[in-house]
């Protein structure tokens, strides 16, 4: 790969992940039920979406073979937001985000499983440093309070981030990225779309420009960058780069919410900045 372009994917994966970082500082402020969150923030970024493959002339068409590997790809995606979601509610960004920080580790050893790849061995040592930079990022799991539940949601979101990856993996080279996004949006909207009418929507107004970021930077951009970066990276490449999800989050929890960390949770991400670092130039020698 040329170094220019290995420079411009890194980059543009990189601001993919701060755009999908926000979701923890968003999904702490905004007051709504979770269901309710992730319905809209679907709704509203499959609009603009839509219109956005309409102005680009994207063809929405795809082989009748692909429905059910996009329409569980839509499923995983929305299991993932709603575990998260529900994760930051009961915890704090860093716990939230730190639990999906198993991606890596999930993918390293899913992708060979699934892909048929050949397992690089850089990978789970790369994904072990990332776990020893999780245990220095967390201050503390106690068992008999809501982090448990968080954390355990948290790895479940991450199972499902991980296996709707390696799933769209096999698709981005055949169909454009936004296209794909557009129609896992859609899946969501209709699976939670029954919880409009059985949960409370009061909120709905006051919470519409927290919401809209979310839905039009966050989910829209960022997770189409994201799909868009698969074409460069393979899918455990990628998710280790997105480990420094994390440092952006808590940056950005520290910055609007003033939630600062203490000195492990630097050190921490310290790790994972490493194991970034160490990634990015492995790919790039490749």
């Amino acid at each position: 790969m040329p170094k220019s372009n290995h420079i411009k994917n890194l980059l543009s994966l990189n601001v993919a992940l701060l755009l999908i970082s926000s979701s923890g500082v968003l999904g702490r402020y905004i007051d709504m039920p979770v269901p309710i969150i992730i319905g809209s923030r679907a709704l509203y970024a499959g609009i603009l979406l839509f219109f956005f493959c309409k102005w680009k002339k994207y063809d929405f068409s795809f082989k009748s073979k692909d429905r059910m590997t996009i329409f569980i790809g839509g499923v995983l995606m929305g299991v993932h937001w709603i575990t998260y979601f529900y994760s930051l509610k009961l915890s704090n960004v860093a716990i939230g985000m730190l639990s999906l920080s198993t991606v890596p580790v999930i993918t390293a050893f899913l992708e060979p499983l699934l892909l048929k790849t050949k397992f690089q061995k850089r990978h789970l040592a790369l994904g072990v440093l990332v776990l020893v930079g999780i245990y220095f990022l967390v201050p503390e799991f106690s068992f008999k309070n809501s982090y448990t539940k968080a954390v355990a949601l948290g790895l479940l979101s991450a199972f499902c981030f991980s296996l709707r990856n390696i799933l769209m993996k096999s698709k981005v080279n055949d169909y454009q990225g936004s296209v794909l996004m557009f129609y896992q949006l859609v899946i969501v909207v209709g699976l939670l779309s029954p919880f409009y009418f059985i949960m409370d929507t009061s909120n709905i107004v006051t919470q519409l420009p927290a919401t809209l970021i979310l839905a039009l930077f966050t989910t829209a951009l960022g997770h189409t960058l994201f799909l868009v970066s698969l074409k460069s990276f393979s899918t455990t490449t990628t998710s280790i780069i997105g480990s420094i999800q994390p440092v952006y989050g808590i940056i950005l929890g520290m910055i609007f919410l003033r939630e600062y960390p203490v000195w492990a949770t630097l050190f921490g991400g310290g790790l994972i900045l490493l194991s970034v670092i160490i990634e990015s130039v492995s790919t790039y020698k490749e």
